[in-house]
């Protein structure tokens, strides 16, 4: 089993930026691909990104590219998403989610381990 835990939201103006963090604990940090959801109040939760244990294959939701990206430093267990030119659709909770091997999904109930949730948000 693997934890993970997410810090880094909180209140950002329009225009603004935040980087998540996601310190994982437990088995080993590089037997997981690693992806960020988010949801926001009444919707459904949406799939961000994700990145591969090596860091060689990334994937992001098409409405998302060039905003934000994701890293992760497996010599700390930590994943990131670095999110730029944030706006008010933007906020959400966001989680972290890990699923066993090298292939990423973008469907949610494919994650085996979650975060509780950060909270994002963006005022206008």
């Amino acid at each position: 089993q693997v934890q993970l835990a997410e810090s880094g939201g909180g209140l950002v103006q329009a225009g603004g930026s935040l980087r998540l963090s996601c310190a994982a604990s437990g088995r080993t940090f590089t037997m997981y691909t690693m992806a960020w959801f988010r949801q926001a109040p009444g919707k459904e939760r949406e799939f961000v990104s994700y990145i591969s244990p090596s860091a060689n294959n990334r994937y992001y939701a098409d409405s998302l590219k060039g905003r934000f990206t994701i890293s992760r430093d497996n010599g700390k267990n930590t994943a990131y998403l670095q999110m730029n030119n944030l706006n008010s659709e933007d906020t959400a909770v966001y989680y972290c989610a890990a699923r066993t091997g090298a292939t990423g999904r973008i469907l949610w109930n494919l994650y085996d381990y979650w975060g509780q949730g950060t909270q994002v948000t963006v005022s206008s």
